[in-house]
């Protein structure tokens, strides 16, 4: 009980003490809430930034993998060679009736194809830029299509090319004004009508400007090839891919990507000395390769930050001397009546980090009002881990920046100090 009243005497002096040189706290602290405000904003922005993307690529599914004519993201550590990528040929239906009948580590098989900036219409209203996709009967188990309205198709309906589709909002807002529903009527796009049978859920905005599924239109794959060129394996058709859903059980989809390698090789008669024809991509990818550009950011976070802690702590340092010296006879009254080294080291160190906390939470202030201002489809938010950050940071620069002070203080000989 002794020691924790003296530690509540000491916080009690360091609090005195800061109160009663407010000018000088303020300018002490300036350098200290510039770092923390710099570093903090930055790994908010980063985080934010990170989970927007998350976000954006959870359309693509879950514990899922690709197979295309193009890469995700440039094949090993060199430039994205197009020129080879581009003669590839595009995964075929055959290729992706064959996966579905012979794949042991896959839960689930699909083909998806897409055209963009196709016009669609209903009566006399009409929407551009929209996204048609042809997708098999198990694109659901692959891809993330949220229906709130209608159903998906069935089975018969993609085997059998019927002309039914599923819209998204922003299709179903221009073409069904004023709150119709969509449900059981037809929408037209190259000279077919289709029946819409499902909507949508809406998704907003997404961080690279694209509208997720919003201005999609989804019909059957083999309603797709009644339109258009594809699914025939030919490389200037237009692209198809196969998604393959894993299992729980197998982590990273090793077995998965290593049976699909070697089942497509196999398929297209490629020999053991030959490259791959064909591209393998994992969503996590993407964020990998953006992620690299976050740490390089993160780092320049910290650099720039820490110069500005840097210049708070000599600040803290600074102020500390000066407020030794201008209390040197207290000090010396206080060890006269008994006070132990570590009560007055315990007071000049308190008020170091006082003041380190105060300027780390002005810092975190600043930050939390920064993340009110609009930016776009960016939603900024302050993480737990970011404040405590921020404190943990600001507590560590007073310690260090009060110890030399404080110990200082605490070897001071009483009857000099009083004589001071």
């Amino acid at each position: 009980m002794h020691t924790i009243r003296l530690i509540l005497e000491s916080f009690r002096f360091a609090a005195r003490a800061l109160k009663s040189n407010i000018l000088r706290t303020i300018l002490s602290l300036l350098g200290v809430t510039i770092g923390i405000f710099s570093i903090i904003f930055v790994f908010t922005i980063v985080d934010s930034l990170e989970n927007n993307i998350r976000n954006s690529l959870n359309v693509l599914g879950s514990n899922v993998i690709y197979l295309g004519k193009w890469p995700f993201v440039p094949e090993g550590n060199g430039p994205f060679k197009w020129w080879e990528y581009w003669r590839r040929p595009n995964p075929s239906y055959n290729e992706y009736r064959y996966l579905q009948a012979n794949m042991m580590n896959a839960a689930s098989v699909s083909i998806v194809a897409e055209k963009n900036n196709v016009n669609i219409k209903r009566e006399n209203n009409s929407i551009g830029e929209s996204n048609l996709m042809g997708v098999s009967y198990h694109a659901l188990d692959v891809y993330n299509f949220d229906i709130i309205n209608g159903r998906y198709f069935t089975q018969d309906e993609t085997e059998g090319s019927r002309n039914v589709a599923i819209i998204g909002h922003k299709i179903a807002e221009a073409l069904f004004p004023n709150g119709q529903d969509p449900l059981g009527e037809e929408v037209k796009f190259r000279s077919n009508q289709y029946k819409v049978i499902g909507v949508l859920k809406e998704e907003g905005q997404g961080l690279f400007g694209g509208s997720g599924n919003d201005n999609n239109v989804i019909i059957p794959y083999q309603s797709f090839r009644k339109i258009f060129q594809t699914g025939s394996g030919r490389w200037d058709e237009l692209n198809s891919e196969i998604g393959i859903k894993g299992f729980e059980k197998d982590f990273g989809l090793v077995e998965a990507e290593n049976e699909l390698r070697g089942s497509i090789r196999s398929r297209r008669g490629l020999r053991p000395d030959e490259k791959d024809n064909f591209a393998i991509n994992r969503p996590e990818a993407i964020a990998k390769a953006i992620g690299g550009i976050f740490d390089i950011i993160g780092i320049a976070g910290w650099i720039i930050g820490g110069f500005s802690i840097l210049v708070g702590g000599f600040g803290i340092a600074n102020i500390m001397f000066v407020s030794v010296k201008e209390r040197t006879s207290i000090i010396g009254l206080q060890k006269s009546l008994g006070a132990k080294n570590f009560f007055i080291l315990f007071q000049f160190l308190f008020e170091a980090i006082f003041l380190s906390l105060i300027g780390g939470l002005a810092g975190l202030l600043l930050v939390y009002g920064c993340t009110f201002i609009p930016l776009g489809s960016l939603e900024v938010t302050l993480s737990i881990k970011n404040i405590v950050l921020g404190l943990g940071v600001s507590s560590v620069i007073g310690m260090v920046a009060g110890i030399v002070p404080a110990a200082v203080a605490a070897r001071l000989d009483p009857v000099a100090a009083i004589r001071q």
